[in-house]
């Protein structure tokens, strides 16, 4: 692996994945159906499933020591089966010093109010994930309102998926899902209705990165991470804002496990020349704080 010295100085693993989902069937078989094989196949590979506890010696073996859980349910667009709460909650407990829970609602269901509450005061999961592509859906319609006031009430915070999406590429249509979806700007007016509501971009949202370090930038609680790119394919001008201006303000993020910590962390040693100050920030820094650790 290539030399990281913020990472090879620490005693334990310290760096937080922002953005990991399960190496299960949960998620790559069940909830992602035909658009994830559509996903694989555009990367020339094939879908594998793995545990738990191979997960996290792959984390540890490679310095991390924390990785953000996400749930996932875009039953009412796609039609795939949720990867439940419940089971993320119950991960999360068999792993409660390595797995940060995020829950998921499907904003088109009637009860999505009801279920992020149970999410947060029942489950104890600590935020929400969004995929605005595969759940079919503007985060800025005024019918989720009320769904974004609870979570803002609830003080937990919310990763939203950004830019471009490879689930069903290449096939016909995309099977209906919509890349206009993924568009930051849609997130910009949920930042500016609720202020007080924590927000995570998720990816550099390809191919609005602009759009979306201008939100950064201009909105004190919205942030970014640099997941499900290898940083020799992230834009120049992101690497640059990560490193400057928004070096507080952006994390560190794989997509596990569509993308492995190792590769990643390879890419960033070799691709950037952050001085140590910054790579404690994006790989583990804004993390603690973004997510109260």
């Amino acid at each position: 692996m290539a030399h990281i010295p913020v990472l090879a100085a620490e005693d334990s693993p310290r760096a937080i994945d922002t953005h990991a989902h399960q190496p299960t069937a949960e998620f790559l078989k069940d909830a992602g159906g035909e658009m994830m094989q559509d996903a694989a196949k555009k990367f020339g590979t094939d879908i594998h499933t793995w545990d738990y506890d191979a997960m996290l010696e792959e984390y540890h073996e490679t310095g991390i020591g924390r990785a953000v859980m996400l749930g996932w349910d875009a039953e009412t667009n796609t039609g795939n089966p949720p990867v439940p709460n419940d089971y993320v909650a119950e991960v999360r407990d068999d792993y409660p010093d390595f797995l940060v829970g995020f829950g998921s609602v499907d904003p088109l269901k009637p009860d999505c109010v009801e279920e992020a509450e149970r999410c947060v005061e029942d489950l104890g999961l600590s935020g929400f994930k969004f995929q605005q592509i595969a759940q079919g859906f503007a985060p800025n319609d005024p019918e989720h309102e009320q769904l974004f006031s609870t979570i803002e009430d609830l003080g937990v915070p919310v990763v939203f998926h950004g830019g471009n999406s490879t689930l069903g590429a290449g096939s016909p249509g995309g099977r209906g899902l919509k890349v206009k979806y993924g568009d930051p700007m849609l997130i910009d007016d949920v930042a500016a209705d609720h202020p007080d509501l924590q927000i995570l971009i998720a990816h550099p949202a390809f191919p609005w990165e602009k759009q979306q370090l201008a939100i950064c930038q201009q909105k004190g609680n919205v942030y970014m991470d640099l997941s499900g790119w290898l940083p020799k394919y992230i834009d120049d001008q992101v690497l640059h804002y990560a490193g400057t201006v928004l070096k507080d303000k952006v994390m560190f993020g794989t997509d596990y496990p569509m993308i492995r910590p190792e590769k990643w962390l390879q890419q960033f040693a070799e691709y950037t020349d952050y001085p140590e100050e910054v790579q404690r920030k994006i790989l583990w820094e804004n993390a603690e704080a973004f997510l109260g650790l």
